[in-house]
């Protein structure tokens, strides 16, 4: 990785002087406005976008220029290091070393890993990110800052991503971040939800008044205004016109309607200037160009090699194309990309050449390698091969992006064969680790399947069905089951593991697709597991041999395999959990015990965390959303998905298109509104979402009485048994049945539940299975089962199930006319239905309360103080009062501890708490 260079400096002035850019008055207030904000601990981030020679820099520089009690650290993108995972990062940080140790130990240790400092598993990008936003707010509480990374667009795509995720998590710190790029999709997709300032020419005015500041003499206003628009306010065409020509030569050029030269043509401007100087000199220029980082050992020690005279720098620098110091400065980037773009060929592969050779006597792997493919033509073995081990290298640091374009160009060198295939499947692997979907995509393209062998066919099939999650692939997602069926074949006798794994993962796509899967059975794939279970010993084949079970056994004879699956995934250690503990959702929920499903699934999430895998935590926090639906609580859902709309704003993604139907159905959306969203989600190939959709309907129809609705809609999903899935929806059938008249269809449903409630024994199917047989049995027997069921429940953690059973028992007593005890009842379950902010049923239980003869007030749903926070406030909150620091909760929540101190503030006065303990006391009250 190249030597730091970051730019740090300190400034303080009384009286600042005047601005030294023209018509950007706007703009300056802004970024002086985050400045100021850094200065006083309101952190903030700033992307200015916008054409070459549009002014960024200039920008920047002004808005950096003079600043009171704030320290300024410049960092600018090169292109040589774009393939070097963090290797800005590291020019960043290096001058903050010395505060490291205030960081938490996983976050140090990321940051010096990602570095190339620490050797390590490689640390997931938002672990690093989490400990880049550290070290900065550390930073800036020792000394205000400001950061300006220039060329933005040149970074690292590690780099990069990591800086967004800074800047998006940016509240409470006392640092600015400010990214200037030209217009750049690849940039924009990183650094999606950071605030743009779009840079456009300047106005006429002030285009006028540049241009005449720059001229050796007056330009005509006529002439000036024209110039002004051809260029359309372009700051840099403005300036090299003025300097460039005279006020006759511009006349000319005006008078002769010839082209002023912006944009492109500009480029062909500076290529003439380069033309007009000696040969020996457009060379050095040359190599300095192909060096982007401007490293001037480096640029003086390849024109050396190549032969070039010793003063040809300093031709090119009288030339004023060039600023030659301790380091290569061009003009523009303009001026480079003139020189670079001028000339043959040949010429650059022979800058590279001398390049990569100079690079490689200096030590300096990833430079060498890149400048020898940039010299490379055809197929090449050797940087090949050089390519594949810098970028396994990159991988070991978590660079997963910049070894993905290592091995796609590795594979490019590559002759047609085996070991190109191998290093173009790496690429594709490594590239949807990135995210890069699109990239991975297209690497799969490029392959020939039939040229594989049959583990790499299988890796091959296994990450296209993995994208196909990822893009919402309808065939994709609905085959993806017979898909790694197939994987696991191709697998059997040569790697057992990998036939396991690939197993696993068929059963993952059949819950994801459910009933809409194509290509194989439920029983086909229980039977699969059984001989997939003996290939090897070892965790999955335990969870193998219960997922089989589950499919295939008499549930009497599953529970107990599932049981002993369910007790090794409990002892597994974090890292195992991450790997393999997603199999334990679905036995738990098969044995109804969803405590320990809770457990598991927290354990999970806190793993993530720790690790900073975000994809992990963010799909773990919407299974316990909708784990908080299937126990009756859509208000600790609610929080769940506020959780995962926050994360994707960390992310980048749009927080707005996280939306749950089952949750919009409890919390009293429309209908209609929520089958279309289920639809929509059923288009994409995930049926699963879609039951659980119809599930959360049908619940809603019970809860406002329209039980023939829900009855018609629940009896296609309960005919269509689909394993524990069907297991939580025979309750409310049974419901649906029993009060629309349909009593005998759901007999068997009840037996069925009798059946769970005896071989599983949880409180929760004791509970819900006793609730149905209390709704079916004659009045002589339904009320001790209503009270067995109520008894069962409060040992259970399902609160909607629990107030459903106070529900309809006081229901029962009302018909009875056993008013008093009927209120007793109903009460209890008005009181859970509001906590858990479950309206529909909370309106039942009122109505019949008021049939009771009792009067009730229509209090809102939930605690009144604690519902004035905001989610992120009310997540913190909530993890405070259950003792977590300030720094485990910014760690859990990827933000900085100044951050969670300053929402703790803003909590402590909207409840009016002082201590952590009475906040403690707020929450055990809900």
């Amino acid at each position: 990785m190249l030597a730091c260079r970051a730019a740090c400096h300190y400034r303080e002035s009384i009286a600042p002087s005047p601005p030294l850019i023209l018509g950007r008055t706007d703009e300056l207030d802004r970024l002086s406005a985050l400045a100021s904000g850094a200065r006083n601990g309101r952190g903030a981030a700033l992307l200015v976008r916008g054409d070459p020679g549009i002014g960024k820099t200039a920008l920047l520089d002004e808005a950096t220029r003079e600043l009171p009690r704030l320290r300024v650290v410049r960092c600018d993108g090169y292109e040589a290091e774009s393939a070097m995972p963090y290797a800005a990062l590291q020019r960043i940080g290096t001058p903050f070393a010395e505060h490291l140790s205030k960081l938490p130990a996983r976050q140090a240790t990321a940051l010096r890993i990602a570095a190339g400092l620490d050797d390590g598993p490689p640390p997931d990008r938002y672990l690093v990110g989490l400990g880049m936003l550290s070290l900065l707010a550390a930073a800036g509480e020792a000394e205000p800052l400001v950061c300006v990374v220039d060329d933005a667009h040149l970074l690292d795509v590690e780099s990069l991503e990591v800086l967004a995720f800074v800047a998006r998590r940016l509240e409470a710190e006392s640092f600015a971040l400010l990214l200037g790029t030209r217009p750049d999709a690849r940039v924009d997709v990183v650094v999606a939800g950071v605030p743009t300032l779009d840079l456009v020419g300047l106005d006429a005015l002030s285009s006028v008044q540049l241009l005449n500041r720059s001229a050796s003499a007056p330009v005509d206003p006529y002439l000036a205004s024209r110039i002004a628009a051809e260029t359309g306010g372009n700051p840099l065409a403005l300036i090299d016109l003025a300097r460039e020509f005279t006020a006759e030569q511009l006349t000319e050029s005006s008078i002769s309607h010839t082209p002023i030269p912006v944009g492109v043509r500009l480029e062909a401007h500076y290529l003439r200037q380069v033309e007009a100087i000696p040969r020996e000199a457009q060379l050095w220029l040359l190599v300095a160009a192909a060096e982007s980082t401007g490293d001037r050992t480096l640029i003086d020690a390849a024109a050396e090699r190549i032969g070039l005279p010793a003063d040809a720098a300093a031709v090119a620098e009288h030339a004023r194309l060039v600023s030659v110091r301790h380091a290569v400065s061009f003009r523009h980037p303009l001026v480079r990309a003139a020189v670079y773009n001028g000339m043959p060929a040949n010429e650059r592969r022979r800058a590279h050449e001398a390049l990569a050779a100079v690079a490689d006597e200096q030590g300096r792997a990833d430079l060498a390698v890149w400048h020898a493919a940039a010299a490379s033509v055809g197929s090449d073995d050797r940087v090949a091969a050089r390519m594949e081990q810098v970028a396994d290298s990159a991988g070991g640091r978590g660079g997963s992006a910049s070894r993905a374009w290592l091995l796609t160009r590795a594979a490019e060198l590559t002759p047609e064969g085996p070991e190109r295939d191998g290093r173009l499947l790496a690429a594709g692997e490594a590239a949807s680790a990135a995210g890069a979907a699109g990239l991975a995509l297209d690497l799969l393209g490029r392959l020939d399947a039939d040229r594989l062998d049959p583990l790499a066919l299988g890796r091959m099939l296994t990450l296209r069905s993995m994208l196909a999650i990822f893009v919402a692939d309808h065939d994709g997602i609905v085959e993806g089951t017979a898909t790694m069926l197939r994987v696991a074949d191709l697998s059997h006798g040569r790697a057992p593991e990998l036939e396991q794994r690939a197993l696993l993962r068929a059963f993952d796509f059949e819950l994801t697709a459910e009933w809409a899967v194509r290509g194989t059975t439920l029983p086909q794939l229980g039977r699969r597991f059984a001989a997939g279970a003996d290939v090897a010993d070892g965790p999955m084949s335990l969870q193998l041999r219960a997922l089989s079970a589950h499919v295939l056994l008499p549930y009497d004879e599953a529970v107990p395999v599932m049981r002993e699956t369910v007790a090794m995934i409990c002892d597994m250690d974090d890292a195992q959990l991450l790997e393999l503990g997603s199999v334990g959702v679905a036995l738990t929920m098969a044995l109804w015990d969803e405590r320990t499903c809770v457990e598991l699934l927290e354990r999970t999430l806190e793993a993530a965390r720790d690790a900073g895998a975000l994809t992990v935590v963010e799909t773990t926090l919407w299974v316990l959303g909708l784990l908080e639906l299937v126990r009756g609580d859509p208000a600790a859902s609610g929080r769940y998905i506020e959780q995962v709309r926050e994360l994707r704003r960390a992310i980048g993604y749009d927080a707005q298109q996280v939306v749950n139907a089952s949750y919009l159905a409890w919390a009293g959306a429309p209908t209609e509104v929520v089958e279309q969203v289920a639809e929509g989600v059923l288009a994409t190939g995930f049926a699963g979402a879609w039951t659980v959709a119809m599930t959360g309907l049908g619940i809603r129809e019970i809860a406002d009485g329209h039980y023939r609705d829900a009855f018609e809609r629940f009896r296609p999903m309960v005919e269509r048994n689909f394993l524990q899935v069907t297991y939580q929806q025979l309750p409310d059938f049974v419901e649906a049945g029993v009060r629309s008249g349909r009593a005998e269809a759901v007999r068997d449903a009840v037996a069925r539940l009798a059946e769970f409630a005896t071989v599983s024994g949880t409180p929760w199917i004791r509970g819900v299975a006793a609730r149905s047989e209390a709704l079916l049995a004659d009045d002589t027997d339904a009320e001790s089962r209503y009270l067995d069921a109520i008894r069962h429940l409060e040992r259970a953690t399902a609160p909607g199930d629990l107030g459903r059973a106070h529900l309809v028992y006081g229901e029962w007593l009302r018909r009875m006319k056993r008013r008093r005890e009927a209120r007793e009842q109903l009460r209890v379950a008005l009181s859970i239905f509001t906590r858990v902010a479950a309206p529909a049923f909370a309106d039942r239980a009122r109505r019949e309360l008021e049939a009771t003869g009792e009067h009730v007030a229509h209090h809102a749903l939930g605690d009144a103080d604690v519902d004035a926070l905001t989610p992120q406030e009310a997540t913190i909150a909530g993890m405070a009062a259950t003792g977590q620091t300030n720094a485990e909760i910014g760690a859990r929540l990827f933000i900085s501890v100044n951050t969670v101190d300053y929402h703790l503030r803003k909590v402590f006065r909207k409840l009016g708490v002082t201590s952590r303990r009475q906040l403690a006391d707020r929450f055990t009250e809900r």
